[in-house]
């Protein structure tokens, strides 16, 4: 896998269907996991990126509280997938109400997974000016990322 890139902009119909684009379909193969994400997305993980994120989150202490919600958060609302004939996925309503996703989505790529976006969040959660996003580099930079 070269790893998912690129922002698509689609629509959620009544019955809550999304088409991932032919790019991110070939990728992901015939199954695959829809997650709660960070920051109010969804995530669409590879089966193989998805054994690896659960495994992770195995070693964590059953003892500490934030563990376990933790885990709780990301377990519970997963859900295995596969494409539908026209290439589309079926979102659970309580992944759907999670993600405030109801007419237009965005899915992005984001290397190892997809997010998959309100359109009203993607854009104020992608709106980042030059100041902005200066500040997040020198963020990055202080924890080793070189640019």
């Amino acid at each position: 896998m070269d790893g998912f890139i690129g922002e698509y902009y689609h629509t959620i119909d009544t019955k809550g269907r999304v088409i991932i684009p032919q790019k991110y379909r070939e990728e992901l193969g015939d199954t695959f996991i829809l997650s709660k994400g960070l920051d109010g997305c969804l995530w669409i993980h590879p089966m193989e990126e998805w054994r690896e994120f659960t495994a992770n989150l195995r070693e964590l202490s059953t003892i500490d509280k934030g563990s376990r919600q933790f885990k709780r958060f990301f377990m519970s609302g997963a859900t295995e997938c596969e494409f539908d004939k026209q290439g589309r996925i079926l979102v659970p309503a309580s992944l759907r109400k999670y993600a405030d996703l109801q007419k237009d989505v965005v899915l992005t790529g984001m290397d190892t997974r997809i997010e998959l976006w309100s359109a009203e969040k993607w854009d104020v959660e992608s709106d980042m000016d030059d100041e902005d996003m200066e500040a997040v580099a020198a963020h990055m930079a202080s924890l080793g990322v070189k640019i």
